[in-house]
């Protein structure tokens, strides 16, 4: 019995701290890559106004999509670093990576570093199918409706 004892401790308590840290390297991850795009979406919705007044083509703002691209990265994921935010014409491309510790000193590797990448763009478009509705209430020339 205790030899048994001291074999299922030995075995299982790496197979134990393996799991713990890949849920926690799995859980960093997921939310990395969804703060990433949430980011890149929010990005790419910042319309250069003035660009648009004057020529009708959309492009992005550059200053405002770095600066709501970073407050989502930061409000989204804390402990994510933003490596690179690449505007171009009407798509952004944003790189995040995050330091994440591993719970059990079990292993060699005390840390995984994470990197996400995603991509947005700017398309026009109406924000619902109620934009097309027809205004029935109007009379056509003849004074009928």
């Amino acid at each position: 019995m205790a030899f048994i004892a001291m074999a299922l401790a030995i075995v299982l308590m790496p197979v134990a701290a393996y799991a713990v840290d890949i849920a926690t390297v799995s859980s960093a991850a997921a939310t990395l890559q969804e703060a990433t795009a949430v980011a890149a979406m929010e990005a790419a919705q910042q319309l250069n106004t003035a660009a648009f007044r004057s020529s009708g083509v959309l492009v992005i703002d550059m200053n405002a999509a770095h600066s709501t691209a970073r407050a989502v990265l930061a409000a989204d994921a804390p402990s994510a670093s933003l490596s690179s935010i690449n505007v171009s014409g009407v798509e952004v491309t944003i790189e995040a990576g995050q330091l994440v510790r591993l719970p059990f000193d079990f292993f060699p590797m005390r840390a995984a570093r994470l990197k996400a990448i995603a991509s947005a763009r700017l398309t026009a478009g109406y924000d619902s199918p109620s934009s097309f509705l027809l205004n029935t209430s109007a009379s056509d020339s003849s004074g009928t409706l």
